[in-house]
């Protein structure tokens, strides 16, 4: 069975990776599970309070198919959880590493954005990381894929959901059309 572990923090944005994990256990029949620092639990912004499935340092890669990180304020903190290791392993195994919003900033300071296509919320964002991958940035509103490397801003979750998605060799006529419906609240405008 697919599996996807989706990291969150204290604080974490809830809209964020809330489409891709009702889809991919929903219509997909994914297994969905969820770590944080420690596995203690977290609140999200909203106020949804999750326990988690495991810790972040319990993650076995090989056991995976993606690992997403979910976005949040604790990823602009000082004191930000450092999960490099995890996300290196998991390129490494060739898994879907996949990060929205503020959880691009993990994903810099891991070095993974140096050499491949990306998108954050800005650049600016991601410049205190250390990070190199300037030349490789592009200022756009929906996700960027780059082999098996996802990565999104804060305000697209449906594109993230379809980039994941599709990493996990998903992409048919089914996601395109549940793309579609959530897509057309934008060409309503």
């Amino acid at each position: 069975m697919t599996s996807i572990v989706t990291i969150l923090t204290d604080g974490y944005a809830d809209w964020e990776t809330a489409l891709l994990n009702a889809a991919a256990r929903s219509y997909f029949q994914i297994d969905t599970r969820f770590a944080t620092p420690g596995g203690k639990p977290v609140t999200s912004s909203g106020g949804l309070k999750v326990t988690p499935d495991l810790a972040v340092e319990d993650i076995d890669v090989d056991a995976i198919d993606a690992l997403v990180v979910n976005g949040g304020t604790a990823w602009s903190q000082p004191d930000a959880p450092d999960i490099a290791k995890v996300l290196l392993a998991a390129r490494d195994a060739g898994k879907t590493v996949a990060a929205i919003c503020d959880a691009t900033l993990a994903m810099a300071r891991a070095g993974l954005l140096d050499t491949v296509e990306h998108t954050s919320n800005s650049t600016d964002n991601l410049r205190p990381t250390g990070y190199k991958g300037a030349a490789h940035y592009r200022d756009q509103p929906d996700a960027v894929v780059s082999g098996k490397i996802v990565t999104a801003p804060g305000t697209a979750p449906v594109s993230f959901m379809g980039g994941v998605l599709q990493t996990l060799g998903l992409r048919d006529d089914n996601l395109d059309y549940y793309l579609g419906m959530y897509a057309a609240e934008h060409k309503a405008a």
